[in-house]
């Protein structure tokens, strides 16, 4: 019985893989017409990438500075402060899901690419120069490799600051109430250390964005496709 269950569920999820992979050819095919190589794909993603982690940063702290503002609530509509705070969130959580789907992305064309790389190597004669075309490659392998590191790396200190934010909108949703605001003010010390650590992985993850760049970039450093 449990073959079965596992084999009924086998069809669809390789259909699914052939139809994406079959996309991914055509999407690669496309670019082609218009001049644009797995590289030229890799270098505008990361680019990509690195305004996502910037926008990232720049949202996280202006939603923590909200964050203090409110635990420092004084008076007036409780209500609309709480709102601010919980937009600011929204689109704290958009930004990192944004980058989320930007390390897949990279890591997707990335892979093709250095496969392309591989059987383009195989395939030459001139033992010199296919080399130095692997020891390129192996180059650029450890850097894209640091590079996916760094921005999980990111990702992972970004999902418990997100987290705590959201605890906090979801209480004070709950306790709309000043003494509720009141009881956050520690609370908003813990998350602000955590903040000012996430800032620098993301200032690191995106030095390392622009040395991959610069790498791409490189005539003599990338593959003919």
């Amino acid at each position: 019985m449990a073959f079965a269950v596992k084999h009924r569920y086998a069809i669809p999820v390789l259909s699914v893989a052939i139809l994406l992979s079959g996309c991914t050819r055509t999407y690669y095919k496309a670019m082609a017409t218009l001049g644009k190589e797995k590289r030229d794909i890799l270098v505008s993603r990361v680019k990509d990438s690195r305004k996502e982690q910037q926008q990232a940063k720049e949202q996280i702290k202006t939603t923590m500075e909200r964050f203090q503002e409110l635990t420092g609530f004084q008076g007036g509509s409780l209500e609309k402060s709480y709102k601010e705070l919980n937009g600011q969130y929204e689109k704290a959580a958009d930004s990192a899901q944004k980058l989320h789907d930007r390390i897949g992305s990279i890591d997707q064309v990335s892979s093709d690419m250095f496969k392309e790389w591989q059987k383009e190597i195989d395939g030459m004669d001139n033992r010199n120069l296919k080399q130095q075309s692997a020891a390129m490659l192996r180059q650029s392998r450890l850097q894209e490799a640091g590079y996916i590191k760094s921005m999980r790396q990111t990702e992972a200190r970004m999902t418990p600051v997100l987290k705590s934010f959201q605890d906090q909108v979801t209480f004070l949703k709950h306790n709309l109430n000043a003494r509720a605001i009141g009881s956050l003010k520690g609370t908003s010390a813990r998350i602000s250390t955590d903040v000012d650590v996430l800032m620098v992985q993301i200032d690191g993850s995106m030095a390392q964005a622009d040395a991959l760049i610069n790498s791409l970039n490189s005539a003599d450093n990338a593959p003919s496709k």
